[in-house]
């Protein structure tokens, strides 16, 4: 799979969104992303019921004001909540997919909790079938690896960072940070914190792979930061 248009244009991060009346990850923010001719980046999760949606966090408290996790809520139940203070749901990936349809490029983060392979063996059931641009990225190696070992074209990504707001072990952080694992992984694009850019680790797989930085806010940000990325993942999509 051709990864050139990992390069341009700009990734909407969660669509084109305010979270005011139009929320992240919403069908309206992906409809925004569309008209403006910007690639998405979007997240996907597995409800209890093995439903593929279009979400982030792994809990409801923040955009749906209930205290749930995603995965042990049904789809007919999800639907029950407004994302914020709009009308709009949380949507299927099939809806999504069925909107963008390869209008844009689709960068697809996988949020798994557990590393069975469903998540992804559902998801590659969808892809198989999708008729536009796509790539996979994850901060879980897991699923990553699921995806080099059973899809290999697939165009496939780390997430990382330096992790210094992660509340994860000292030995996590250094591999996460160091890229170690994509000599496993041997990935197609990094997908790293601008926070921790520019570092030796990025700069040292900048001419094997594609890299993005992430998440761009602030035109100062784009002014800074695109120099050491072949793209960039933002919000604020209007500054740019």
């Amino acid at each position: 799979m051709n990864n050139e248009f990992l390069r341009k244009p700009l990734f909407a991060h969660r669509g084109y969104f305010n979270n005011v009346d139009i929320p992240e990850n919403s069908i309206p923010a992906f409809k925004k992303a569309i008209r403006y001719g910007y690639n998405i980046e979007l997240d996907v999760h597995l409800t209890k019921d093995k439903k593929i949606v279009v979400f982030h966090d792994f809990n409801l408290k923040r955009m749906c004001k209930i205290n749930k996790k995603i995965e042990d809520v049904t789809y007919d139940e999800l639907i029950k909540y407004n994302l914020l203070d709009t009308k709009y749901k949380i949507p299927l990936l099939s809806e999504v997919l069925n909107l963008i349809d390869g209008k844009v490029g689709l960068l697809i983060e996988t949020k798994v909790l557990k590393n069975n392979g469903k998540l992804e063996e559902l998801l590659s059931n969808y892809l198989d079938n999708y008729n536009g641009e796509f790539a996979i990225q994850s901060f879980n190696v897991y699923s990553i690896y699921w995806f080099k070992k059973h899809r290999k074209k697939y165009l496939r990504g780390l997430l990382s960072s330096d992790f210094k707001t992660f509340n994860i072990s000292n030995l996590k952080k250094l591999i996460g940070k160091t890229l170690l694992m994509d000599i496993i992984l041997k990935t197609d694009f990094i997908s790293y914190d601008i926070r921790a850019l520019p570092n030796k680790y990025v700069e040292n797989k900048k001419n094997k792979k594609v890299i993005l930085g992430w998440t761009v806010r602030t035109k100062e940000e784009y002014l800074k930061y695109n120099k050491y990325c072949d793209n960039l993942i933002c919000e604020n999509m209007n500054l740019y």
